[in-house]
């Protein structure tokens, strides 16, 4: 039932209440003390009203049962609430800083094409939870799932449709810098086939964020 529904019954159950409060007393008003009538309408009216609002819960209603918005939140789900945000503010901060999150410069040491700075992709797959189990992105689409119970039902659509979007672009995102990592090792590699491939898993790692902004914005999660 919608919160509405659930105030309208209940302010519908405390007229009916009171209604039938003062039509029990009206023929004993006659009869008794001014004084022991306060007392006596006060107390028939409490009774008779929590009597109709019991009845009402026995019914299959409760009307104190928290709304689902209210939903009480484990601290499982908080903290897969928090690796999401901080997952994002990480993948924002890669794709401000590209290109220099995505160079290494060797000090002494020159690289296959007499550089000591190359462009390398491996951070990619750190940002998006592939090196470790304590970056907050580890098992990021298995963490949105046990969300599934805080999404609204007319975004359950969109929600499952982030998650997925998430998983397949941070996958390939991960593949196109692995790939890259070894460009220059391959046959016919070189520096022009390492940057085509990290500019490709950049455009996952967009694809990756755009889908955890939604996510965020369906679970009313702020960067």
């Amino acid at each position: 039932m919608t919160k509405t529904f659930h105030y309208a019954m209940l302010l519908a159950l405390c007229q009916a209440a009171v209604s039938s409060a003062w039509a029990n007393l009206s023929y004993s008003k006659r009869k008794l003390p001014e004084t022991t009538l306060y007392a006596q309408d006060r107390r028939h009216f409490v009774s008779s009203s929590l009597s109709v609002i019991g009845s009402y819960s026995l019914s299959g209603t409760t009307l104190l049962t928290p709304l689902p918005g209210h939903a009480t939140i484990t601290p499982q789900q908080q903290k897969d609430k928090d690796n999401i945000v901080n997952g994002y503010n990480r993948l924002q901060y890669l794709l401000d800083n590209w290109v220099e999150k995505t160079t290494v410069c060797k000090t002494g040491q020159e690289t296959t094409f007499g550089d000591k700075c190359e462009r390398t992709p491996v951070v990619v797959m750190e940002y998006l939870g592939f090196k470790s189990t304590s970056d907050p992105l580890f098992k990021a689409d298995a963490a949105m799932l046990r969300l599934k119970d805080l999404v609204p039902s007319d975004r359950e659509v969109d929600f499952y449709d982030a998650v997925d979007l998430f998983a397949q672009n941070a996958e390939e995102a991960s593949s196109m810098a692995f790939v890259s990592s070894w460009g220059e090792a391959n046959p016919g590699g070189g520096k022009d086939r390492v940057q085509l491939f990290i500019e490709r898993a950049k455009k996952n790692v967009i694809a990756s964020r755009d889908s955890l902004k939604t996510v965020m914005d369906i679970l009313d999660l702020k960067p």
